[in-house]
């Protein structure tokens, strides 16, 4: 699919770490960006810089994200390149060491449920969102393709470590959800990937800079090659190598220097 000037795109949590490397990439190719992100005051001055708009979204909330890609249509037109980076999960062991009570304490449904819904559920409502919208639109090439959604797992996916059994299992639901959507949208030129970043820079990561040079010496020596963590921007470019290659889909890139997560 080639990137035209103009096209639109949508990119879930646009303010910050992949997903503002995302958007700025693909504004830099010459689409017109909404980001969507629940930090209204980052997010604005992001989609400002990228000369896009911005629409603070909740993507737990169904009404939220229908108002988001609402407000993003009426901006720029219909997407044609949705990136969700976007968001929220609990942690926490199966069982864990209650020194109070000196016996083992389940973690909660509630808690499981809630990360289910802020990883996995959530990337079904804006790709499928999204998709729908893509669905009434005119084809963009001789191909017949409408569009192309990326979702974002993690090398947690495969290599989910202790105190994840969150995130790791609904990151593998995020990688399961894309063959079968890739097919159910292939008749309507609809492509469906995700990409499994590992250890990235984010400002989350970055933190730990300062607050512990040690081990953020051996995380940088944990990655085979290079021994570093990644750049955001290298996220951002295999997003925009996706979105270009239509002959990409149904597929989970692992986007992380070799590196294999120990347990723990």
């Amino acid at each position: 699919m080639e990137l035209t000037h103009g096209m639109a795109a949508v990119v879930t949590g646009g303010a910050s770490g992949l997903g503002r490397a995302s958007a700025e990439a693909l504004a830099q190719a010459g689409l017109k960006v909404t980001i969507f992100d629940i930090d209204e005051e980052a997010g604005e001055a992001h989609a400002k810089a990228i000369g896009g708009t911005f629409a603070r979204v909740d993507i737990t909330q169904e009404q939220s994200v229908v108002a988001g890609f609402d407000k993003a249509r009426a901006a720029h037109g219909q997407e044609r390149v949705t990136v969700h980076c976007a968001m929220t999960s609990r942690r926490g062991k199966t069982l864990g060491w209650d020194k109070e009570s000196g016996r083992y304490k389940r973690l909660a449904t509630e808690d499981y449920a809630f990360g289910a819904e802020g990883i996995l559920v959530s990337s079904y409502r804006v790709a499928s969102h999204s998709a729908l919208g893509m669905a009434n639109a005119e084809p963009l090439n001789e191909d017949g393709e409408r569009g192309c959604i990326t979702l974002t797992a993690s090398v947690a996916a495969q290599d989910g470590q202790i105190g994840q059994v969150i995130y790791g299992s609904c990151k593998a639901g995020v990688n399961g959800l894309v063959l079968p959507m890739a097919r159910d949208l292939m008749d309507i030129g609809i492509r469906v990937n995700s990409v499994m970043p590992g250890i990235f820079a984010t400002p989350l990561m970055l933190g730990m800079k300062d607050r512990n040079p040690q081990m953020w010496d051996q995380l940088n020596a944990s990655v085979p090659f290079p021994k570093r963590l990644g750049h955001p921007e290298e996220f951002a470019s295999l997003i925009c190598e996706i979105a270009r290659n239509s002959y990409i889909n149904g597929h989970q890139f692992r986007l992380d220097g070799a590196i294999r997560m120990p347990p723990k």
